[in-house]
């Protein structure tokens, strides 16, 4: 049994928690600074929760020292905070950022650490990063490599074609960010919210547009050896267009906490989602320009005997598949440790990441 702590007690970390705990080889403790918000933990007795605030690194620090690993599932804005008190403690650092800043200081941090230091571990960036290297290393040359990624209702009744489905200020944070990418050759930042495309997959239609964050480490890994390399998020058409108007004919980009109200108080949430991966790499092997595709659709199930939403399976299973196999010894066990440096045939033989494999049983969707 190894012990790890959770931090963040939402619905993402407690799903992380209850993975953990379900398989009998992990001791769980979630920390959060909301007492309510751990009242709402499953019952499990691998599962506790302690109430600290992050701010308090002695406390964080204590809390942390002896453990395995912390897992972060804390907002982005606060997820240095945690890497700082691993650093203090000297355990494994794993967390769900799609932060550029945040993960350029974790990466800081992991240079005088001891143990790993694994940003990223969710589904964009993370899940996807692995799937495009995989696909990468399939091609003599590249050329191009384009991932896309949406968490989708499965039932839009609004004019955004959209329901909350994860956090609101992560939300907010990839749509107007600048984005980072591959032109030419060079690696550039591009604005969020632009260069609009529309795909079919399995008869429906989607559109896609830049946002921050969803390439992690992946740019900096293949720079020099790819032409165009990006990524875009999946929405349902007509979603862009009005998130623009809000974000700059009513300037609420630079009004965060507006627009997050706006968007908590009128886009319901919903349990009833579906997860798009879209990831297509072109290049030259043996003379001849090809493509490989990996594409899958992950629908809200039952996963640990508990209905779960698709963005919650997606995203816990990545970070607990990557402790999995750090646990294994099967990643390095000091300094900073990229997604793309986790084999996708292991990722989707673990316990956690088979629910990403496309040739896999689906689970039961929610009804």
């Amino acid at each position: 049994m190894k012990d790890v702590v959770v931090i963040g007690a939402g619905k993402i970390g407690g799903a992380i928690a209850l993975m953990l705990a379900e398989t009998g080889d992990y001791n769980v403790v979630v920390t959060d600074r909301d007492q309510a918000q751990l009242a709402k933990l499953d019952k499990h007795p691998a599962i506790s929760g302690v109430a600290v605030d992050i701010a308090d690194k002695a406390a964080l620090v204590d809390l942390l020292r002896g453990k395995f690993a912390v897992l972060s599932a804390a907002p982005f804005n606060l997820t240095g905070k945690v890497a700082e008190a691993a650093l203090g403690a000297s355990v494994h650092y794993l967390d769900l950022t799609e932060d550029v800043a945040t993960t350029k200081k974790v990466e800081e941090l992991s240079r005088v650490a001891d143990v790993a230091f694994i940003p990223q571990c969710g589904l964009a960036p993370g899940f996807i990063s692995i799937v495009a290297n995989d696909l990468a290393t399939r091609f003599d040359t590249l050329d191009s490599v384009r991932m896309r990624v949406g968490a989708l209702p499965q039932y839009p009744s609004n004019a955004l074609n959209y329901n909350l489905t994860w956090s609101t200020d992560g939300l907010i944070n990839e749509y107007i960010e600048p984005c980072e990418a591959i032109v030419e050759g060079k690696f550039v930042t591009v604005p969020a919210m632009e260069e609009r495309e529309e795909f079919s997959l399995d008869g429906v239609v989607y559109e896609a547009f830049n946002t921050s964050g969803g390439l992690g480490t992946l740019a900096k890994t293949l720079e020099g050896r790819v032409r165009t390399m990006n990524y875009r998020t999946i929405r349902y058409p007509g979603h862009q267009a009005i998130i623009k108007a809000l974000l700059n004919d009513l300037n609420l980009k630079n009004r965060r906490d507006v627009l997050k109200d706006l968007f908590e108080n009128a886009l319901p949430a919903t349990m009833q989602d579906v997860v798009v991966i879209f990831v297509t790499v072109c290049g030259w092997k043996d003379g001849r320009y090809l493509q490989e595709t990996y594409a899958n659709k992950v629908y809200a199930g039952v996963v640990a005997g508990k209905k779960m939403s698709a963005i919650q399976i997606t995203t816990a299973a990545g970070i607990t598949t990557v402790l999995d196999l750090l646990a294994a010894g099967k990643l390095p066990q000091k300094g900073f440790v990229r997604q793309e440096e986790v084999a996708l045939p292991e990722f989707l033989n673990n316990r956690f990441g088979r629910v990403c494999d496309p040739e896999a049983l689906r689970l039961k969707q929610t009804v």
